[in-house]
């Protein structure tokens, strides 16, 4: 994501926070804008964990393994 973008998150989030508030464009641009941030964070942070080796005591090396079961809805 450019710092533009950021910025531009930045910039409507404050003016949200002003007596005038957003617009519905500027609402829906804002929540286009966080999408895409969070899917970045998401994809970084795969990345980061795809890349992850864990060294056990007795020196052993293994990657993560992703985990096939699906999540449980909270009670």
């Amino acid at each position: 994501m450019t710092q533009e973008k950021i910025a531009r998150i930045n910039a409507l989030a404050h003016k949200s926070k002003t007596p005038e508030g957003l617009t519905e464009a500027e609402k829906a641009e804002q929540q286009a804008l966080r999408q895409e941030y969070l899917e970045e964070i998401r994809r970084s942070f795969r990345a980061q964990l795809d890349h992850t080796v864990i060294q056990e005591p007795d020196g052993t090396r293994h990657r993560l393994v992703p985990n096939s079961k699906p999540k449980q809805p909270k009670s």
